[in-house]
């Protein structure tokens, strides 16, 4: 069963078996928690919110119709969709009782998961290098926590999702060009605010390479 494909294993769970959900969830539960802490800068809501991320899915299998994934299009980008969602009904609702939204800056002291820091950096550090991971991975949170809403989530779905250029165009409801534009935004804004970290070959790619992913 561990090599059937997404939209099979929905299939097969739909159909009553147990097991297809525990693989669906051990396949994308780690990078669909990566993209909520980033976009809501919270890792405890970050995991309220990836439970109900995956009670929305468990709660298709009692719906002849599978509420709306139909197997259509791919289960990540329905996945995805849905936790963007919920992304922004929180940011929405934060608004309202002043708390944090999508804007607010990453916890600094949250280190349970991989940064962008950790795709950028060198991997000959020294003892020196190493003892400043923490002052080096605050400043990476921070400058994608203070991308655009809209620049913020197609960065992180590209980058920590690896997700193709046109999959994330049907995640955020928007032409792929726009999408394109939005990642490049993104990567000189990050250039910028990073200079000084000499960020490697992610923040190099431009939006306009692979992107027929």
């Amino acid at each position: 069963m561990s090599d059937q494909t997404d939209e099979q294993l929905m299939q097969a769970f739909r159909e009553g078996n147990p097991r297809a959900f525990e693989l669906l969830l051990a396949r994308h539960e780690r990078k669909v928690w990566n993209f909520l802490r980033r976009s809501v800068g919270d890792a405890t809501l970050a995991e309220d919110l990836l439970q109900e991320v995956f009670l929305r899915v468990i709660k298709t299998q009692a719906d002849a119709q599978m509420g709306d994934f139909r197997g259509e299009a791919k289960f990540t980008t329905w996945v995805y969709t849905i936790a963007r969602n919920l992304c922004i009904d929180h940011a929405r609702r934060a608004v309202h009782r002043d708390a944090r939204s999508l804007d607010a800056p990453t916890r600094a002291d949250d280190e349970a998961s991989e940064t962008l820091y950790d795709r950028v950096s060198d991997g000959g550090r020294d003892a020196e290098g190493l003892a400043s991971d923490g002052q080096v991975r605050a400043r990476v949170d921070e400058a994608v926590a203070a991308l655009p809403p809209d620049q913020r989530e197609v960065f992180l779905l590209r980058e920590v999702m690896d997700m193709p250029f046109a999959e994330i165009a049907s995640v955020v409801g928007a032409p792929e060009p726009t999408v394109k534009s939005r990642m490049r935004y993104a990567l000189e804004r990050l250039r910028e605010a990073l200079e000084d970290l000499h960020a490697g070959p992610p923040l190099r790619r431009s939006a306009g390479d692979g992107g027929a992913r």
